[in-house]
């Protein structure tokens, strides 16, 4: 049974809807045609991608999957990003078809990834190719593909805009209990396969590889088409929804799937390494979430904590370079690094009692420049200066290293991979620690102090001690990376702690959303991983990183994994209401 909160006359549904805005005009002259028009964008998205994308062989190399080829006589055979493109097109024409909830905004999603694909792909051709005549015609040779799926992709676009946005579906089905966890189970092992093809799609770039970048992009632009897709559809939520009546077997599933990554294509030495620095800046990132998305305090200087953790750690276990010279086991060294990361998190949080909003933002930058200039010039012998401190021993339980590669059920795991497992495991627990505190009367605490501190003080909350708690926990966990950094890395220098790593910390709190943890976790993940798959894009690299977040920021304010509250605060809407659909128009709510 389908209901909607906002009926509908026969003769009211019937009509086509009517658009206002600058392109008022073209939405409402394409409207009686818009289903033809999703039809036929889905199918010129399936032509494009058959279709030659290259005129000739750029002077990198030839482009990914044999585009200078047409795949007419071998349509099952098309791969990578015109195999995305095909997915993408007949997806489009399949929902253009048929009659379900939310058909424009699907097709909308679907029409918007192919025309990102299909603009990132001949934007590089054409700018490598030297012109326009690398992907229409050159030398003899006739190259329309790129040109034509991006036709495809506005076309697309163009007839799910003129048929209206529709409010997006509430699923409400109910499955038995072991259903939904074979659900849950099938969907936490898709994910982690895609999580792998992001990671190493286009490979590790360089000379050997030069068009991993636009791979990677083009990978990126096919999956958020799909996501939205199945976010305008309402499954998303479902699931979601299906994923918190299970929390717990789903929080052990995903550790589980978190922990065999390994074995997927991603189980190499490069990409666990990858995966542990992510780890790293994730912890870290979690943490600088209870200081700014529970809290509210703008901390500049968040990164000098986790220097903090691994300057302590360095000396403590038995670098050469170290003047202490003492070798403490490593689960020692991780809370003596985090208490005394968290001593300095309450002294800097102490100035909170008397400054609030950008003049206590001035003093933590002003704290973590400090902390970069002492570790710089060697203050005390105990940060080695321009020489850094090298040779951190590595994690060891009795004779096996951590660095050391090790066997499972015949299979053999890439050195450093203990590292990720240990990792995991870290994350997982500062994870743990983050929902206890948001839960607990502390974190509602915070929050009030985020929304009104003069409230909450008239309320009778004790708001100074409670803000310098915030800068002691946030410090805290920030000292535990920092100590698992220093073992990892075997070497702790200063200019890994500067201005510029904050700012990124700060960036992935509110680019994943803030007071969230899977948003801290997204953000840090995306935030380290996009500088290392665009490094083809060496010049433009920061302009288009840049430019993202803008776009992000500007079209989803709230953060990509908004907490309820505060996306309800910057889309005016009911908190309740966020919570299960988001925002936009009211709801079609959709029942067995």
């Amino acid at each position: 049974m389908i209901t909607t909160a906002t009926p509908e006359t026969p003769a009211a549904a019937a009509a086509p809807p009517r658009h206002t805005g600058r392109l008022a005009g073209l939405l409402n002259a394409a409207a009686p045609r818009a289903k033809v028009l999703m039809i036929v964008g889905g199918v010129l998205t399936i032509v494009g991608a058959y279709l030659p994308w290259v005129t000739f062989v750029l002077n990198e190399g030839a482009y990914p999957e044999k585009a200078t080829l047409n795949y007419f006589v071998a349509p099952f055979s098309v791969t990578g990003f015109r195999l995305h493109l095909v997915i993408l097109g007949l997806a489009a024409v399949v929902v253009a078809l048929v009659r379900i909830p939310a058909r424009h905004s699907i097709v909308r999603g679907l029409g918007l990834g192919s025309t990102v694909v299909a603009l990132i792909n001949g934007l590089w051709i054409a700018v490598e190719g030297g012109g326009l005549g690398a992907i229409t015609a050159a030398e003899g040779a006739v190259a329309f593909g790129a040109v034509v799926a991006l036709v495809g992709g506005l076309v697309t676009v163009l007839g799910a805009s003129a048929g209206g946005r529709e409010p997006k579906p509430v699923w409400t089905w109910t499955l038995p209990w072991w259903v939904e966890w074979i659900l849950l189970v099938v969907l936490f092992v898709i994910v982690l396969l895609v999580v792998a093809a992001v990671l190493t799609s286009g490979g590790q770039g360089g000379v050997v590889n030069p068009y991993a970048g636009v791979v990677f992009l083009s990978l990126l632009a096919a999956l958020a088409g799909a996501l939205a897709a199945l976010n305008a559809s309402g499954l998303l939520s479902w699931v979601s929804a299906v994923s918190e009546r299970h929390r717990v077997f789903s929080v052990v599933v995903l550790l589980i799937v978190a922990l065999v990554l390994p074995l997927t294509s991603a189980g190499t030495e490069y990409w666990m390494t990858v995966a542990s620095n992510i780890g790293v800046y994730a912890a870290t990132a979690i943490g600088l979430n209870i200081v700014v998305g529970l809290a509210g305090l703008l901390d500049l200087g968040y990164v000098a904590f986790l220097g903090i953790g691994a300057f302590v750690a360095a000396n403590l276990s038995g670098a050469a370079a170290s003047k202490i010279g003492i070798h403490l086991p490593f689960l020692l060294v991780m809370v003596i690094s985090a208490v005394v990361a968290g001593l300095f998190g309450a002294i800097v949080g102490s100035p909170t009692l008397r400054v609030r909003g950008d003049y206590l933002a001035i003093v933590t930058l002003a704290f973590g420049e400090i902390f970069v200039r002492s570790a710089q010039n060697n203050i005390g012998g105990l940060t080695g200066g321009a020489n850094a401190i090298p040779n951190i021993p590595a994690i060891g339980l009795g004779g096996f290293r951590f660095s050391d590669s090790i066997m499972v059920g015949g299979v053999r795991l890439p050195s450093g991979v203990m590292y990720y497992f240990a990792i995991v495991l870290l994350v997982a627990a500062v994870m743990l620690v983050f929902a206890h505190l948001k839960n607990s009367r502390l974190g509602r605490a915070w929050i009030a102090i985020r929304e009104d501190e003069d409230a909450a003080r008239a309320m009778g909350i004790r708001t100074g001690p409670i803000k310098i708690l915030a800068f002691l926990i946030g410090a805290t966990l920030a000292g535990l990376a920092g100590a698992f950094f220093a073992h990892k890395t075997s070497v702790v220098a200063y200019d890994s702690f500067k201005f510029l790593e904050s700012v990124t910390l700060l960036a992935a709190v509110i680019l994943g959303g803030m007071g969230t943890i899977p948003g801290a976790v997204l953000g840090a993940s995306i935030l380290f991983v996009l500088p290392e798959k665009l490094r083809e894009f060496a010049d433009y690299r920061l302009l288009i990183f840049g430019l993202a977040l803008v776009l992000i920021m500007r079209f989803r304010p709230q953060g990509i994994v908004p907490d309820r509250h505060r996306k309800a605060e910057l889309t005016d809407t009911d908190p309740e209401d966020v919570a299960k659909e988001g925002p936009g128009p009211l709801p079609t709510r959709v029942e067995p």
